[in-house]
């Protein structure tokens, strides 16, 4: 006999994903004569549904390295940097309740693509690449079939308690 029963569990009821390039300037106390590294470093994020979409806000420092003074030494500027990503939810299952729960996964972290002295040649302008995946959970309804019937083992043992009464 096939009876079914509804479960409320907690599930993915939306995802979304984006890759974003950003670009920055950095201005440095002294005239840069050549560019020597660039790190991106301590990201920090927090995110929040919206509608039909999660607003990712974020932030990390910008380092680069550089040469000054005809390449005679060098500093390291530092840069912290802000962001706000949408990313729009392209699965949505709108048949839920309390989908609060905003779940982030950085699949790309924060990462210099380019950087180089600007025109004017007193600022070093950086390409930054991310990518974020984010999942939304909520409680949703699930129904499922069971069946009734008696497992072999359970069998077995009452046959053998029966036949040590006797």
């Amino acid at each position: 006999m096939s009876q079914f029963r509804e479960i409320i569990t907690k599930s993915v009821v939306a995802k979304g994903r984006k890759y974003t390039q950003t670009h920055h300037t950095v201005v440095p106390p002294n005239k840069p004569s050549g560019i020597l590294g660039c790190w991106i470093i301590n990201h920090e994020y927090k995110a929040k549904k919206a509608g039909k979409k999660v607003e990712v806000y974020g932030t990390y420092e910008i380092n680069v390295w550089y040469s000054y003074q005809n390449h005679t030494k060098t500093a390291v500027v530092t840069e912290k940097v802000d962001y706000k990503d949408e990313i729009k939810l392209t699965y949505r299952d709108d048949n839920c309740e309390g989908d609060d729960d905003v779940w982030v996964k950085v699949l790309q972290q924060p990462n210099c693509q380019e950087a180089v002295i600007s025109d004017c040649g007193t600022k070093i302008n950086v390409q930054a690449e991310r990518e974020l995946t984010v999942e939304v959970t909520g409680e949703t309804k699930i129904c499922v079939s069971f069946h009734d019937y008696e497992d072999e083992w359970d069998c077995e043992r009452e046959t053998a308690e029966e036949h040590h009464r006797h």
